[in-house]
């Protein structure tokens, strides 16, 4: 699969992005994904001085950003972090080798409520083993959740039920796709903060940094994310001393916005719909906003 690279895009903080128009590359349906961000992701790679040698995206889960940085050659080389070992494994078998294994058995997979209970109950899995029960779980638990204690489906779309977001071919096509890329892709299972921390002298390197955020005073990481803890603190110190450019998404709170005026940074509202298609804002920080609208360092 060959994206043809999209022109610098003039766009708007208050335009809500079509998700349908961004090319849907990741096999996971991911809660908090970033699909509505790509266009920005676009625009602030295209923005920068030079053609970006090394992008980290050191919490990568579903993969979105990275998959759309290296199908559209935005960097001449991709680094994606997870340290969710159900997530790894599936980055794992797709970039390392068992990719079309994986891509078969998803096709050929039948699932129903016993297939996928008797899935999802093995354990001491081989890795591309646990890259598939892993895909089945984020189709069948309820908004992609893998975390402990996500119920699967009941209803569904349509009255489709357990079924109703299993796309057996859509899936190995998107996986068979990223096979023929892979070469673009590195893949560290690992904490994305100790990931750079390594590379903050790296030059013509971009970091996408989108960690887990808990709100304060909600549980709602600890639900949606296995590892939805993160030092924030730690993480915006060592974001100032990076010699590459970065940008951070983030919900917009006062506790996020207190951390970027103390670093110094601007930042930016954009708009997105959340699962339940409400309007919302995300922040967005970086040192330099001038290819976004409206930024402050507020």
């Amino acid at each position: 699969m060959t994206l043809t690279p999209y022109l610098f895009e003039e766009l708007e903080q208050d335009r809500i992005i079509n998700v349908a128009s961004v090319p849907q590359l990741s096999p996971f349906r991911y809660p908090g994904g970033k699909t509505w961000l790509v266009p920005y992701i676009r625009q602030w790679l295209k923005s920068l001085p030079y053609k970006v040698d090394h992008f980290i995206d050191p919490f990568c889960g579903g993969g979105i950003i990275s998959l759309t940085v290296a199908f559209e050659q935005l960097a001449n080389q991709v680094t994606m972090v997870e340290m969710d070992d159900q997530v790894a494994a599936v980055w794992k078998t797709i970039l390392y080798g068992d990719g079309e294994w994986l891509a078969n058995e998803i096709s050929k997979f039948e699932l129903n409520s016993q297939t996928a209970v008797e899935l999802l109950s093995k354990r001491f899995l081989l890795v591309r083993e646990k890259a598939l029960q892993t895909i089945v779980k984020n189709r069948v638990n309820r908004g992609g959740i893998l975390a402990a204690g996500a119920g699967m489906i009941k209803n569904g779309e349509n009255g489709k039920g357990i079924a109703s977001r299993w796309y057996p071919e859509t899936l190995k096509r998107r996986i068979l796709d990223i096979n023929t890329i892979k070469e673009r892709i590195n893949f560290i299972e690992g904490d994305g903060i100790e990931i750079i921390k390594k590379t903050v002298y790296a030059a013509k390197t971009a970091f996408f940094i989108d960690p887990p955020y808990t709100v304060a005073g909600k549980r709602a990481g600890s639900r949606l994310y296995t590892f939805s803890e993160v030092d924030h603190n730690e993480l915006f110190r060592i974001a100032s001393n990076l010699n590459g450019d970065f940008l951070m998404s983030y919900d917009d709170t006062q506790e996020i916005r207190n951390l970027a005026k103390a670093c110094d940074f601007e930042v930016a509202n954009v708009a997105m719909k959340n699962t339940h298609h409400a309007k919302m804002t995300e922040l967005l920080i970086s040192r330099n906003l001038d290819w976004v609208f409206s930024k402050s360092k507020n």
